[in-house]
């Protein structure tokens, strides 16, 4: 079975395989980012700006602010979720308040 994954609402939510299971206007603290030089990033996601599948991963770019600094950016891929087992199409969301590290 195949994963169906997409972004709905102009990039404010992933559906995955038809069900929205991540939204935006959640905070996420990245070990590091791009975009600024706070360490950690307090990021304030703003709207998805693109999605993929590394399986099992669930992953997307997304676009927001650093609250601390103020800057405005696009994270690298990021990992949302994972479908672990693709037959039952089952998807886990990952643990947003733990500390994530953007990949290139």
């Amino acid at each position: 079975m195949t994963t169906d994954v997409h972004q709905l609402d102009d990039g404010a939510w992933i559906s995955v395989n038809d069900s929205r299971e991540v939204n935006v206007s959640d905070l996420w603290l990245l070990a590091k980012s791009d975009f600024c030089d706070c360490a950690p990033t307090d990021f304030l996601a703003e709207g998805f700006v693109e999605t993929g599948i590394d399986p099992p991963n669930i992953q997307a770019k997304i676009a927001g602010r650093c609250i601390t600094c103020g800057t405005e950016g696009v994270t690298n891929w990021l990992t949302v979720g994972r479908v672990i087992e693709p037959e039952s199409g089952e998807f886990y969301g990952v643990v947003q308040d733990s500390v994530h590290i953007p990949e290139k």
